[in-house]
C-alpha cells in the first residue's frame, strides 16, 4: 500500500513539472508572459532575498540572536567551552562565542556586490530551471555562482574582523587557558576558516528563507512581476 502511495506521489510531481515545462515551452505568445519577464522576475526575487534577509545579518546580533544562522562552536572547541565553564570561566566562554558571530556579521556586508553581479547574469535558461526546480532552486543557483568568490572575499574580512572585535585575543586567551589545564590535549583550530564557512552557510540559508516565502505565499510576492512569474508555478 505504501509503495502505491509513493508511486502516486512521484507520478503527480512528475505530471506537475511536465505541465509547468509545457507552459514555459509555449512562451511567450501562449501564456502572456515573455522570457525576459521570467528572467527579470527571478532576478527580482533574489534581489528581494538579498535586500530583505542578508541585510539583517550585517546588523549587530544578526547572527548571534538568529537561531537559524547562529554560529556555534565546532566539535573541537566544545570540549574547550565545557572545560572552561567547569573551572568557573563561563563569562569568558560566552564572550568567545559572541565574537565569532560578530566577525561573521562584519563580513557579510562584503557579499552584496558579488550577489548583485551573479543575479544580473541569470539567463532565461537559468530562470526556467529555477522556476521548474525545488523551493530553494534560486538559492542553489546563487550558491553555485558565488560560493568561491564569497569565500575568497569573506576569509580575509573574517580574519581582520577577529582583530577588530577582539576575537583573536579572546580566543588566544581561551585556548591558552584550556591547553594549560592538566591532562587535556592541546587544540589549535583554524577559526578563520570555520567562521568563514559558517557565515556563508548563514547567508544562503537566509536567502532560501525568502525564496520559500515567495514561492509558497502569494502575499510575499510584493510586485506585479513577482505575482505574474510565480503564478506559473502555482
Amino acid at each position: 500500500m505504501i509503495r502505491k502511495i509513493l508511486a502516486l506521489v512521484i507520478i503527480l510531481n512528475f505530471t506537475a513539472c511536465a505541465e509547468l515545462q509545457q507552459v514555459i515551452d509555449q512562451l511567450p505568445e501562449e501564456v502572456g508572459i515573455s522570457e525576459s519577464e521570467i528572467g527579470s522576475g527571478l532576478r527580482q526575487a533574489l534581489d528581494l532575498g538579498i535586500d530583505k534577509q542578508v541585510t539583517k545579518l550585517t546588523q549587530k546580533d544578526g547572527f548571534f540572536k538568529n537561531d537559524l544562522v547562529k554560529i556555534v562552536l565546532p566539535e573541537e572547541l566544545k570540549k574547550v567551552d565545557k572545560a572552561l565553564r567547569d573551572i568557573g570561566l563561563s563569562s569568558l566562554a560566552d564572550e568567545g562565542l559572541k565574537v565569532l558571530n560578530r566577525a561573521a556579521e562584519d563580513a557579510v556586508s562584503e557579499a552584496t556586490p558579488i550577489f548583485v553581479s551573479a543575479v544580473k547574469d541569470i539567463t532565461f535558461a537559468d530562470a526556467k530551471n529555477i522556476l521548474l526546480g525545488n523551493d530553494d532552486a534560486a538559492t542553489q543557483y546563487l550558491t553555485s555562482k558565488t560560493q568561491t568568490a564569497l569565500y575568497a572575499k569573506f576569509n580575509p574580512v573574517i580574519k581582520n574582523s577577529f582583530s577588530k572585535v577582539g576575537a583573536d585575543e579572546i580566543w588566544s586567551n581561551l585556548i591558552n587557558k584550556y591547553n594549560a589545564i592538566p591532562f587535556t590535549s592541546n587544540v589549535n583550530p583554524d577559526l578563520t576558516d570555520y567562521v568563514t564557512g559558517e557565515a556563508l552557510n548563514g547567508v544562503y540559508k537566509m536567502i532560501a528563507v525568502e525564496e520559500k516565502e515567495i514561492r509558497g505565499k502569494t502575499a510575499s510576492r510584493t510586485t506585479d512581476l513577482l505575482r505574474k512569474v510565480f503564478a506559473l508555478q502555482d
